[in-house]
């Protein structure tokens, strides 16, 4: 087993005692940091920083050098599976991702294969390799993807959607269809993760950014199921140690005992929940990470801390909490009041724990 210095972001998910509240911050490593800016630049373009495994980990390990923080994630991007299905990705300037050939039809549904983890997306495993080799086990990495349902959102729509009418389309008029790249999905997403994990990744995340665009029943249907799917299908013991598995769904809050019960190790929350309220329903199951308003980053650090308080009391005492925001870091955000957040949550979250 590798020896990791600072493991209180594993301990935490697996609810064991731990000496104060473990905290990371979700796109902790880009926009916000100078320092980013300076090596995406030298990339040339976010796809290019990707591929390469030296300046991908260099970007995961610029957020530790300047903040006490728990955990490394690593860095890449949710889109990587359906880009090496050959959906051809690129990132328009101030349109976010594009994709030149989007699902249309069954036609483009069968076209498309699963990828091969250490060939189509080969470039993934060496940056979990690399960034594993450079943290020197100084903290735990998270490896992730996006889930079924969000990279099918993507794909269909061919980029960022307001109203998801393309996928909601052949959601209701045709929804083998949409099953049949759902589960095609799932299946890859369960390859890609266990490829992460022996690449060395000790516990992975799967990000539903979309899933709360659904109904209820559609989200079950549509969503959560094939999360459970990849759930099942993943390792959760390597290295003589469980791989913790965390869910989040943004806009999820409705269904957290559904997430809960899929045997995921954690739930991810967004900031509409309550966190006391979350822990009275699924807190005996599984691990809470969140939830932070991101723009809260942009208060005083006065404002920041009193929330942060806030949270910590809303949790209560005991461990299975990792701090976290309710999604990613806004890219205006001053680097200082991310600093003043993290050691909000150490300083604050020891009279918790003893």
């Amino acid at each position: 087993m590798s020896e990791i210095k600072n493991d209180r972001y594993l301990r935490a998910l697996m609810r064991q005692p731990v000496d104060h509240t473990p905290v990371w911050m979700m796109r902790q490593a880009g926009r916000y940091l100078p320092e980013y800016k300076a090596t995406r630049a030298q990339a040339g373009d976010f796809m290019s920083l990707c591929k390469n495994a030296q300046l991908a980990s260099e970007v995961t390990l610029q957020p530790l050098r300047r903040f006490p923080l728990d955990a490394a994630i690593l860095f890449s991007d949710i889109l990587t599976i359906p880009d090496a299905m050959g959906l051809e990705l690129r990132f328009a300037a101030g349109e976010g991702p594009v994709f030149d050939k989007p699902i249309k039809n069954k036609a483009d549904i069968e076209r498309i294969g699963i990828p091969d983890p250490e060939v189509e997306l080969q470039y993934v495993m060496n940056a979990v390799r690399q960034i594993r080799k450079d943290l020197q086990g100084e903290v735990p990495l998270i490896g992730f993807s996006g889930s079924p349902w969000t990279l099918a959102t993507y794909m269909i729509e061919g980029g960022s959607s307001k109203a998801f009418t393309k996928i909601k389309k052949m959601m209701y008029a045709e929804p083998q269809l949409l099953h049949l790249l759902l589960d095609k999905l799932a299946n890859s997403v369960i390859e890609y993760l266990n490829a992460q994990i022996k690449a060395g990744a000790q516990s992975v995340m799967i990000f539903d950014t979309w899933g709360g665009v659904l109904t209820p029943r559609d989200y079950n249907l549509f969503s959560l199921q094939y999360m459970h799917k990849i759930v099942d299908g993943l390792i959760r013991e390597n290295d003589g140690r469980r791989v913790p598995v965390t869910l989040f769904t943004k806009n999820g809050g409705m269904w957290l005992e559904q997430i809960a019960a899929t045997g995921c190790d954690a739930v991810g929350l967004d900031w509409t929940v309550n966190i006391a309220d979350a822990k009275a329903r699924i807190g005996d199951k599984v691990a809470l990470q969140g939830n932070m308003d991101p723009s809260m980053l942009y208060a005083s650090p006065e404002r920041i801390r009193e929330e942060v308080s806030s949270i910590l009391e809303g949790f209560g005492k005991g461990t299975g909490h990792v701090f976290n925001l309710g999604h990613g870091i806004h890219l205006d955000v001053p680097p200082e009041n991310a600093g003043v957040f993290v050691n909000a949550v150490h300083e604050l979250s020891k009279i918790y724990h003893n």
